[in-house]
């Protein structure tokens, strides 16, 4: 599994315009794919009068869901387009939705393709991304008379302390980075010369900066 991935750090609206045809392509970070059937259905409804609502989303920090619509347009001439922009700009967890309004030239399938595919490629430069890197939860045990100096150490050398639990012995909450796990064990048992138990958990993200 990929240690980290880019993704956009909100949603976001961008606006072009070929032929007198408009594409206005909104981006936004899901997580499944409800969320992203969720944001295709928004979009819908808030521009009625449009021509063609089409879409695509990449799920997955190693791109294992990939989805696109034409919505209408020439099979191939829109979500796949746009699909390839995301794929190309290696963003994940993402949706791309165009939504275009025909200004009474035909743009034919090559143009429809750099249309669509640059309209998502246009409004990427404008939003601009975020790196989410992968963390392993753990969780340090040690006694009550190592917890303070230990919980200043860790804080010192960067590790995200997620909290602490106070009880026969101390419980001290830490993300890792996914890749550093054995570094750390190992500096845990220098630090306390053995004194501390290491516990791993599951993983989860870093939030967007």
């Amino acid at each position: 599994m990929a240690d980290g991935y880019r993704t956009v750090a909100g949603e976001s609206f961008h606006e072009t315009e070929v032929n007198r045809s408009r594409f206005l392509c909104a981006l936004a970070p899901v997580g499944d794919e409800e969320a992203a059937g969720a944001f295709v259905a928004r979009a819908r409804a808030a521009h009625p009068t449009a021509s063609h609502t089409c879409w695509a989303y990449v799920l997955g920090a190693d791109a294992s869901v990939q989805r696109s619509s034409d919505d209408g347009e020439p099979g191939g001439t829109a979500g796949l387009p746009m699909l390839q922009m995301l794929l190309r700009r290696e963003v994940r967890f993402t949706i791309a939705v165009v939504t275009r309004w025909f200004g009474g030239t035909k743009l034919g399938a090559g143009g429809l393709i750099r249309a669509y595919g640059g309209a998502v490629g246009a409004a990427l430069d404008a939003a601009g991304t975020v790196t989410r890197h992968r963390l392993r939860l753990a969780s340090v045990t040690v006694g009550h008379e190592r917890a303070g100096r230990l919980e200043n150490e860790l804080r010192a050398g960067g590790y995200a302390v997620r909290g602490v639990d106070y009880g026969a012995e101390v419980t001290i909450g830490v993300a890792l980075p996914a890749d550093r796990t054995e570094a750390f064990r190992a500096w845990l048992a220098g630090a306390t010369a053995g004194a501390a138990r290491l516990d791993l958990g599951g993983e989860t993200w870093t939030a967007p900066a």
